[in-house]
């Protein structure tokens, strides 16, 4: 699990509330039944016509996606293609076939059997990354459903304080009833834009920054295959793929399995 952003909501969360409780205000007073079901109701509504309903089914799976952190570090992705690169140049191309199969990446596992394969590097390179960029696509198509549902909320909210405003307006004739009542009809544009900003929208960008970090990972490995492929010395390809990491990465230790090193349970995407 990404600790970070399971102690981030935690952290806005007991600030939203922890300030409330300091101005005098009592937890209990923020819950309405009225109010969250045409928060929740509207929202979710209006986020799946926008997304349809097969792609909104999906936002469980990946909320929980938002929370998981990357099963491999880059620097052990660095490290197997060197080790790769290493037999390669001892071995031949055709030595990879063996290792190609104890690979649980799949998208490292198809480059590299194309190039054992006698593929063209052109063709290796077109193909890896027009599944590079296809996939980007699609999880800045899951990412966008959150942020269009961070726009829905508030939205919903103006439109739950609406229905409160004219309930109240509708009672002038109990001016002792006016101030709760008045309270009771903020307390809709409250949740739409608490739910927007502390949930949907800060997991929009979690999903797209692990779209972006999915991303360079694969275009490392890209590199690392046609490199391979080309005949390079495993210190070019380590030079190579270092360039795509950050300097914190590049000094931290080799913690990767030589050539089988992506094991099961271990791929990066």
């Amino acid at each position: 699990m990404d600790v970070g952003v399971l102690v981030g909501l935690i952290v806005a969360l007991v600030g939203v509330i922890g300030g409330n409780i300091v101005e005098g205000g009592k937890v209990s007073a923020l819950f309405n039944i009225s109010a969250m079901m045409i928060i929740f109701g509207g929202t979710i509504g209006a986020t799946m016509v926008s997304v349809g309903m097969g792609q909104f089914m999906r936002m469980p799976k990946l909320i929980g996606a938002a929370f998981k952190k990357p099963h491999v570090e880059p620097h052990q992705v660095v490290e197997s293609l060197v080790a790769f690169a290493q037999k390669a140049r001892r071995e031949g191309l055709l030595a990879l076939e063996e290792e190609v199969q104890n690979l649980q990446d799949k998208f490292m596992a198809k480059g590299l059997q194309m190039v054992v394969d006698g593929a063209d590097p052109e063709m290796v390179e077109g193909v890896l990354l027009t599944e590079v960029s296809l996939e980007e696509k699609r999880k800045h198509t899951d990412a966008a459903m959150f942020e269009a549902a961070g726009g829905f909320a508030p939205t919903m909210g103006i439109i739950g304080t609406v229905l409160g405003l004219i309930h109240v307006l509708s009672s002038l004739e109990n001016p002792d009833e006016l101030g709760p009542a008045i309270s009771v009809a903020f307390l809709a544009t409250f949740w739409g834009i608490f739910i927007a900003n502390l949930f949907f929208l800060p997991l929009a960008g979690k999903l797209k920054a692990n779209a972006k970090e999915e991303t360079e990972m694969k275009e490392m490995i890209v590199e690392g295959i046609l490199s391979i492929q080309k005949g390079d010395s495993p210190t070019i390809v380590r030079e190579k793929l270092q360039a795509f990491l950050s300097p914190e990465a590049r000094a931290k230790p080799a913690e990767g399995k030589a050539a089988g090193g992506l094991q099961a349970g271990e791929e990066h995407a």
